[in-house]
């Protein structure tokens, strides 16, 4: 595409296309990480450009573990893109969050331990700051755009991520909610890490399909439930995420894309050729030819 889109949208569990698209373009993009989950979806939405990618392809066919996250970041980067929202199903573990409400998490937990979880290693080494996990500038305007909607919104919370594919045993639940935790999901991780990296504002927009399996007046979690709830929320979603796109490009005051400034610790001259080559893109401008 001609522009560079000003959002990117990650759509998850029920989420595989975005509605109002005009000038839709299918790109397949290669990355040094391997094929994204699907090809990137490119078109405008309120008259500006976007770039759509379904986590779990066309289907559902990916499960949580087996998303290429590294290369869905990196295709998204390579694009142009500098914002993403994440769309995507989560598991309350707090009764004053129930389904069908949506919320807009702050933190996250990585529970997960089989995934690649940086675009770095293997020649150049950086440590990122994620204290703040997701951008606080983002967020807050993604929390606006989901007011508008009407739907019931919930500002900030923990969200863990678990390995899946299985739903947690209720013991597992418990202890989460001992956490502290707020939600429950399985794509959070690394996907937000890797934002980071990638010097992209990243936000989540997750809607609570169910209640995991810790509340003892309801059913425990199915994949039934957990559709149901999100075939309801796809008009919701879509009208908030074009809304966003709408009052976008606004000023950053978010330091999301300097991310790598203080993070990067490897010397110019011990990056080696296939590093450097990998990941130019990511440290170009850190690391000057």
């Amino acid at each position: 595409m001609d522009e560079k889109p000003i959002m990117g949208i990650i759509g998850g569990s029920g989420l595989y296309s975005m509605n109002g698209l005009s000038d839709v373009q299918s790109l397949e993009v290669e990355t040094p990480f391997g094929r994204p989950s699907a090809p990137i979806v490119t078109g405008k939405l309120a008259g500006k450009p976007v770039a759509f990618l379904a986590r779990h392809d066309i289907g559902h066919h990916i499960s949580p573990t087996e998303v290429n996250y590294r290369a869905n970041i990196y295709a998204m980067k390579a694009l142009g893109v500098t914002r993403i929202v994440s769309i995507s199903a989560c598991g309350s573990l707090r009764e004053e969050l129930p389904p069908g409400h949506i919320v807009i998490p702050d933190q996250i937990y990585d529970h997960t331990h089989r995934r690649e979880r940086s675009f770095f290693g293997g020649g150049l080494v950086a440590h990122v700051s994620t204290a703040d996990p997701v951008c606080p500038q983002l967020s807050a305007q993604l929390l606006e755009a989901v007011q508008t909607t009407g739907a019931d919104v919930h500002a900030g919370g923990a969200l863990i991520t678990i390995e899946g594919p299985r739903f947690s045993t209720r013991a597992e639940s418990n202890v989460f909610r001992a956490w502290g935790m707020s939600m429950i999901g399985m794509t959070a991780s690394p996907e937000a890490f890797l934002a980071r990296e990638a010097e992209i504002c990243y936000a989540i927009m997750a809607h609570v399909t169910d209640y995991d399996v810790w509340h003892v007046s309801e059913a425990p979690v199915t994949v039934e439930m957990v559709i149901r709830t999100l075939l309801a929320n796809t008009a919701v979603a879509q009208q908030a995420v074009a809304e966003l796109v709408d009052r976008l490009p606004t000023p950053k005051t978010c330091t999301c894309e300097h991310a790598l400034a203080d993070a990067l610790i490897t010397s110019p001259g011990h990056i080696s050729p296939d590093a450097r080559a990998r990941l130019d893109l990511l440290v170009g401008k850190y690391y000057p030819s």
